[in-house]
């Protein structure tokens, strides 16, 4: 199994910056694709940005595009989200995702580990 920690969620005015990290642990290997998603109370988890397990690839949601950008260094088993002009409709709990399978996907369904989700407030 794939163990999944996320961490650097926070309060921040909007148009600050925040970085997420999630750490991975266990059978690593096993992780290919590597996602943000986010869930807003009352609204369905909703995906944000996804990286390939070599780092060369990156997807994003149209709402993130230009403000959030993703990374992973592979000898640290851990991948980031930088998130800059920070909105208060970014608000939302952040969830720290990985898959099996190679390529991306926008649904939460097509991911196979999961972190316990980091929150993260913009206030305006």
């Amino acid at each position: 199994q794939v163990q999944l920690v996320e961490s650097g969620g926070g309060l921040v005015q909007a148009g600050g910056s925040l970085r997420l990290s999630c750490a991975a642990s266990g059978r690593t290997f096993r992780t290919n694709t590597m996602a943000w998603l986010r869930q807003a109370p009352g609204k369905e988890r909703e995906f944000q940005a996804a990286i390939s397990f070599s780092g060369r690839t990156s997807y994003y949601a149209e709402s993130v595009k230009g403000r959030f950008s993703i990374s992973r260094d592979n000898a640290k088993n851990t991948v980031y989200l930088q998130m800059n002009s920070l909105k208060p409709e970014d608000t939302a709990v952040y969830y720290c995702a990985g898959r099996l399978l190679s390529g991306n996907s926008d649904s939460a369904r097509e991911y196979d580990y999961w972190g316990q989700g980091t929150q993260v407030t913009v206030s305006s």
